[in-house]
């Protein structure tokens, strides 16, 4: 996996800031051996409530994107990210707040596919094939057909 150019992150930074996005989040297409892409159930009573989406959430104060996703991706499934990977787009939406959020998506290795993932935030994980993967946002299936494109 080639990793992620630094110029690129700082450009997407700055686009964000211009286009007066005030909150960013990162999002991560982690697969396993099979090419399976893990997804992640919201609980019913969260914001969202009931989506499956993929490991994702909030960029802190002075940390970099691949820093955001490397921390989320353990947060949320006791996975180690190895290598960050493709660019995959972006997609903006208003977060429970109603603060404008822009979601940037790359590809992530993880150390080990076939670890337990250990779930903090979400009631459920799925190892999604291709059929399974239709059960994501519109914004989410546009990332995974980018993804789908690039690895054909």
């Amino acid at each position: 996996m080639r990793p992620v150019d630094t110029a690129l992150l700082e450009d997407l930074t700055r686009a964000a800031a211009r286009d007066g996005i005030v909150k960013t989040v990162v999002g991560a297409v982690i697969t396993d051996e099979a090419g399976k892409v893990l997804l992640l159930h919201r609980p019913a009573d969260d914001y969202l409530g009931g989506l499956w989406e993929l490991p994702s959430g909030g960029v802190d104060r002075g940390e970099s994107l691949t820093e955001a996703l490397r921390r989320e991706v353990a947060e949320e499934t006791g996975l180690t990210v190895a290598a960050v990977g493709d660019y995959l787009g972006h997609f903006d939406y208003r977060s429970g707040s109603g603060r404008a959020t822009r979601q940037f998506n790359f590809t992530a290795a993880v150390t080990e596919t076939g670890e337990t993932v250990k779930l903090t935030e979400h009631d459920a994980h799925l190892w999604a094939g291709r059929t399974q993967q239709n059960q994501v946002s519109s914004a989410v299936q546009a990332v995974l057909d980018i993804w789908r494109d690039r690895t054909a």
